[in-house]
């Protein structure tokens, strides 16, 4: 079945660990815990740990367990200086250009934070529409309901006909579980899919086989 629509993460998909973007945002989440939620900064590691391996992610744990204000979450946690940590990627727009399907953003970051990436990367045209966690709301991959969601929002197109290309193998095991084809980026999702590049810009090395060249191509 030929496929129609490629899903695209966020953080640590689009832009490589090593630029420190999730380093800040992972500060962040430390500060609140602390600031906000008066944690002792001795248990922030093993509560984050448990909020991510029980409901995905720390934010999800947090609005769970402890009924905090989504969008005062997001909004202090991505306050770093992301113009400092990246820079525009003309390497990354060619290979996103390089292939008809529809691109969509899903991810588990707000909208808001998505379209700061996207413009200091100098790739937010590129894209058709953004699925961010209020989109998929209660949810947030890897859960199923986060996939239904997201697929509902794109179209409802068949996930036979999609590629999932995210950084985080159980995001990556939920949508071949789902039937979508996956892509997995960087060192950390080596081996967690049968499709893995160690950069973004090393994709057409895995999507020429899948798609084609890109060029003159057309579903």
């Amino acid at each position: 079945m030929p496929i129609h629509t490629l899903f695209y993460d966020v953080d640590n998909t689009l832009y490589p660990p090593e630029s420190g973007v999730w380093e800040a945002i992972a500060q962040r989440i430390d500060r609140y815990l602390g600031e906000r939620r008066g944690l002792p900064a001795a248990e922030i590691p093993a509560r984050r740990s448990y909020y991510f391996s029980t409901y995905g992610t720390t934010m999800r744990g947090l609005e769970i367990e402890e009924n905090i204000e989504r969008q005062e979450y997001l909004d202090f946690v991505h306050d770093v200086p992301l113009r400092d940590l990246i820079q525009p990627n003309p390497a990354l727009r060619g290979v996103l250009l390089r292939y008809p399907q529809r691109r969509i953003i899903f991810t588990n970051a707000d909208e808001a934070h998505a379209r700061r990436v996207l413009g200091v990367l100098g790739v937010e045209d590129c894209f058709e529409s953004i699925i961010d966690v209020n989109t998929i709301a209660p949810y947030c991959k890897p859960q199923p309901e986060a996939f239904a969601l997201g697929l509902r929002t794109a179209g409802s197109p068949a996930p036979e006909t999609c590629i999932l290309i995210d950084d985080t193998p159980a995001n990556l095991e939920a949508a071949r579980e789902l039937g979508m084809t996956a892509v997995g980026v960087g060192e950390a999702a080596n081996g967690s899919a049968p499709h893995w590049v160690r950069r973004v810009e090393d994709l057409p090395q895995v999507l020429d086989g899948l798609l084609g060249s890109g060029e003159g191509k057309h579903v």
